[in-house]
């Protein structure tokens, strides 16, 4: 499948609230209204354009419709040569997985993360997550980390 990969525009908004709604897991996009996803998503285009530690990019196909997206956030790393690229997100639509457009949009961060002189790239992945089973990140040369746990803290907001 034919896809340019760009960075994003506040105009994607419907476009990604698409490819997210497609992803049957999350619940919580699912549940909100079409409006409420647009509004957050808007906010979170905002921020990403606007602050240079943050890098979102679309796959787009000719005719203007997003299959994908990935997030990107720059960390500085004291104890690394260069700083650390934390990809957070790589959605691609259900209709269109296993197309190459995930591999795209991870082969054009790592462009990006050269530009900058990251030492590494990081990335978390569900086990129980299709892509995982499948072996999507193994497969284009990733690392599972062995002795590390990845722990999160629920903010409420």
């Amino acid at each position: 499948m034919e896809v340019q990969i760009r960075k994003g525009r506040p105009e994607d908004a419907a476009g990604l609230g698409e490819v997210l709604r497609s992803v049957d897991w999350l619940t919580s996009i699912i549940e909100m209204t079409v409006e409420g996803l647009q509004a957050q998503i808007s906010r979170g285009l905002e921020l990403s354009l606007t602050d240079g530690s943050h890098f979102l990019l679309v796959a787009e196909t000719g005719a203007g419709r997003l299959l994908g997206y990935a997030a990107v956030h720059w960390l500085p790393c004291l104890f690394l040569e260069g700083g650390e690229g934390y990809v957070s997100e790589v959605f691609v639509h259900k209709a269109a997985r296993g197309t190459g457009i995930g591999t795209q949009l991870i082969e054009s961060i790592k462009v990006e993360a050269r530009k900058r002189g990251c030492s590494r790239l990081m990335l978390i992945n569900g086990r129980t997550r299709e892509s995982y089973q499948r072996g999507f990140c193994k497969k284009r040369g990733w690392r599972e980390r062995e002795h590390m746990a990845n722990f999160i803290y629920e903010l409420k907001v």
